[in-house]
């Protein structure tokens, strides 16, 4: 196993950890891999360490080459800071994805909460003039092949006037920010095929959330695979005891998203 550690333009704050398996002789049709870049929730004020390793050793100990990207937070966090930073990310991982053997065209981005909401924003707006204009990305290599969505935020209508919008927003004008933070509404034919889990008991992030990305897509005709628990809090994380709250049912996630993730990358289980 290889560890690499990136920081992006000398911000200790945007950081990429990756874990990737080095050539294994015994088996050498996987000298190259797929990749999960993972991206923790903290509501754009923290980065969470239980959404980051324990995430990224789980896609690992299946076979994947995994990443966790730490993206600005708190005041760094207006909008389109992180999105730039993780079309970045992205661009980094495919220019070395030669020396790190990795599968171009297989990277996927999973994300929980506030930084589902970073993985949904990247599947829905990859392709945007902004972001193009702030990044000089415009030849989709910032583009995920597939999004893992773990209680996304997804629209900001049930968000409370506590500041957080205000703090994404920025000078900004608020009208156009609003219509691009509403993942929803930018679900396209150029969305990637999506995995989605939430509960119905998360009293932080309505259930309805993943319930819009997912009708959403059934109107674009992107496939996609939603899972609703009937049990646990915001935040499961892996759904056990290890990670905070434990729930046996919710805990399934983790394997039903290998896999799916298996079976969009065409790869036999």
């Amino acid at each position: 196993m290889k560890f690499v550690k990136h920081e992006f333009d000398g911000k200790a704050r945007v950081v990429l950890n990756g874990y990737l398996y080095e050539g294994e002789k015994s088996i050498p049709r996987w000298q190259k891999r797929p990749a999960v870049v993972v991206c923790p929730g903290g509501a754009y004020k923290f980065c969470s360490e239980r959404e980051a390793d324990p995430i990224a050793m789980q896609y690992v100990a299946a076979g994947f080459n995994a990443f966790v990207f730490y993206y600005s937070v708190g005041d760094e966090a207006v909008f389109p800071n992180p999105l730039c930073e993780l079309s970045v990310a992205m661009k980094y991982i495919r220019e070395h994805s030669e020396e790190w053997g990795i599968i171009p065209d297989q990277i996927a981005v999973c994300g929980f909460s506030a930084g589902g909401h970073l993985a949904a924003s990247l599947g829905t707006l990859w392709n945007h003039p902004l972001i193009a204009q702030k990044t000089g990305i415009n030849n989709g290599e910032n583009r995920p092949n597939a999004l893992i969505l773990g209680y996304p935020v997804i629209s900001t209508s049930w968000i409370e006037n506590d500041g957080s919008l205000d703090r994404l927003i920025g000078d900004s004008d608020r009208e156009t920010v609003l219509g691009l933070i509403n993942c929803h509404k930018n679900v396209g034919p150029h969305t990637p095929e999506t995995f989605l889990f939430h509960t119905f008991k998360d009293d932080v992030v309505p259930v309805e959330d993943s319930l819009k990305f997912a009708s959403a897509l059934a109107k674009a005709k992107v496939p996609f695979e939603l899972h609703i628990y009937p049990n646990g809090p915001h935040g499961l994380s892996l759904a056990t005891q290890m990670t905070g709250d434990a729930d046996p049912d919710a805990a399934g996630w983790m394997g039903l998203s290998v896999n799916w993730l298996l079976r969009v990358f065409g790869i036999r289980p």
